[in-house]
């Protein structure tokens, strides 16, 4: 029997109500799932790669604790910064204070806010730019095309980044996730830096815009991965709201009554950890029952909606899980 950590330990012994046991509840139902054979879904809203989450999100793609991956552009691109130009970013703990004239001295000093973190234009995108047309021009060549997580796979293993790491490899979700080939959805891949790259190099003629595979594609490849998987159960850990989580929750519904697939399981788990209240239309903010409608979530599958800060909850929920 493995023994428990400190952080497990103390989150059991004080997290009795409200959010609090939620977080509790949520963390052992997920453990359940894993139990029983389940396989999970982890999406990344935000910029948890920035705030760091690779730190222990790395570990729980190690051990097996995630299986698929939904994360916006952003999540894909800013790990892998993190982990070329650490040292080159900037904190900024007054940002709520900062003026106009500030955020424009940020902007001319090459430094691009996040909340209270600043992204190095020059040691982050452009170190990246470099190397990542190189691979996107052989692909060109060779008249191939992936994903544009792929790019990023291959950008990682291929080692021409290896010079500039700033932290300890481990700490990176992206290369524990290229290392095992782990499943990646990245809808709406061209809302990001490097999406926005891409496309520049297009209008310049020097990619053809099909070398990366589209937004269709990854629905479909999700498709199948889902009528695989889904014997024991696929459950969804959603961090924040938008469409790294609409994107993949809708394949069950697709599957369901556009495919006429009426043998397709819904999803087995649903968590979704946002601070954002429902209102009229907001995805982000709805809660879990209103998914039962759209056909994504059974009548009894286990809900848990976690009203609270993810940059705090999802680290205390993985070290749960990891035992810590």
């Amino acid at each position: 029997m493995t023994t428990k950590g400190a952080i497990t330990n103390f989150i059991e012994e004080y997290f009795l109500h409200f959010n609090a046991a939620t977080v509790v509840d949520a963390a052992k139902a997920y453990e359940t799932q894993l139990n029983q054979g389940s396989k999970m879904l982890v999406s990344l809203a935000g910029a948890m790669s920035t705030a760091e989450i690779g730190k222990i999100f790395a570990e729980m793609i190690r051990q097996d604790k995630v299986h698929i991956i939904s994360c916006t552009g952003a999540n894909l691109e800013e790990d892998i910064m993190n982990l070329v130009a650490h040292s080159h970013y900037k904190r900024i703990p007054d940002y709520r204070d900062l003026t106009p004239k500030q955020e424009w001295d940020l902007l001319e000093q090459g430094l691009n806010r996040v909340t209270d973190t600043c992204i190095p234009e020059e040691e982050a995108f452009r170190r990246l730019q470099i190397h990542i047309y190189e691979i996107w021009k052989q692909a060109d060549i060779r008249g191939e095309r992936y994903l544009p997580h792929e790019y990023m796979y291959k950008l990682l293993l291929s080692g021409v980044l290896e010079e500039y790491y700033e932290i300890d490899l481990k700490d990176s979700w992206m290369y524990a996730a290229a290392e095992k080939n782990l499943p990646i959805l990245c809808p709406g891949w061209e809302d990001s830096t490097m999406g926005n790259i891409f496309a520049s190099y297009v209008l310049k003629g020097e990619v053809n815009t099909n070398i990366a595979k589209s937004g269709i594609e990854y629905m479909t490849f999700l498709a199948e991965w889902y009528s695989k998987n889904s014997k024991n159960g696929i459950g969804f850990f959603q961090i924040g709201g938008g469409i790294a989580g609409d994107f993949p929750i809708c394949v069950v519904p697709m599957l369901y009554q556009d495919m006429q697939r009426t043998d397709t399981p819904f999803w087995s788990y649903f968590c979704q950890i946002s601070d954002s209240t429902t209102s009229y239309g907001s995805y982000s903010g709805a809660v879990p029952n209103e998914k039962i409608t759209w056909g994504k979530l059974d009548i009894n599958t286990p809900k848990f909606i976690i009203e609270s800060d993810a940059t705090i909850v999802a680290p205390l929920i993985f070290a749960y899980l990891l035992g810590m």
